[in-house]
């Protein structure tokens, strides 16, 4: 990986502004990840984050922590926060921006516990593709203390595959519809392209069921989105 996510995260950080990352799918076209929303504060947070954060206690492990927004509310309301992500710049930018406990970590090789673990901005995401989400949820069950939890968000993005007729165009011999392939540029420069995996509830709750895990629904979002705490 070349890294321009980090690398966007560093120049936005460092008043180097000047474009955003471009982001597409292998059912969708280009679109524009805007760097000032990757700098959000708590109030320019979705619900579904904002309850996320709510719900968060103890020590937390932040999954993902992209330029650290998650993990600065936390610690602002003195709560133990260890931040991880597999970019060398997000990590930078997030120490920068005051995250106290920041690290270049894949989560697979995590081996703290915690009381909170949180999986934001579609957390389902890095478990790539759904032979994998098992075991990924074994790992984060490994990493829980007594009466931990996992706050983790996704979307059923099954409406992406609706015709004009109401019906859907899936191809049923593929694999499952929320496995896609992820592509990124930035600056004009294209990164490896990586496996996403968006997760339907139901399908996580049974996932969770396999592993012996609790899944329950937090809240909805807006758009098929939702917020799920397994513990």
């Amino acid at each position: 990986m070349k890294d321009l996510f980090g690398k966007a995260l560093l120049d936005y950080q460092n008043g180097n502004y000047t474009e955003d990352i471009i982001t597409s799918t292998s059912i969708s076209d280009e679109d524009e990840l805007p760097l000032p929303y990757l700098f959000r504060n708590y109030s320019e947070m979705p619900k579904l984050e904002q309850q996320a954060l709510k719900l968060s206690k103890g020590k937390v492990l932040d999954v993902g922590c992209g330029a650290g927004n998650h993990s600065l509310h936390l610690q602002q309301k003195g709560i133990n926060v260890k931040a991880i992500d597999v970019s060398e710049g997000a990590i930078e930018v997030s120490k920068i921006r005051g995250v106290k406990n920041a690290e270049v970590l894949n989560i697979l090789n995590e081996t703290e516990t915690f009381d909170t673990v949180l999986l934001l901005m579609n957390g389902t995401g890095i478990f790539q593709e759904l032979t994998q989400v098992s075991k990924y949820l074994t790992h984060l069950k490994s990493l829980l203390n007594t009466n931990g939890q996992i706050l983790i968000d996704s979307s059923d993005i099954k409406y992406m595959y609706l015709d004009d007729d109401g019906g859907y165009w899936q191809d049923m011999n593929a694999s499952y519809y929320g496995e896609l392939d992820y592509f990124l540029s930035y600056k004009g420069e294209k990164e490896t392209p990586m496996k996403w995996l968006y997760l339907d509830f139901d399908t996580l709750k049974l996932a969770c069921e396999t592993v012996g895990l609790n899944c329950e629904l937090v809240l909805e979002g807006e758009h098929y989105d939702y917020l799920a705490r397994l513990y």
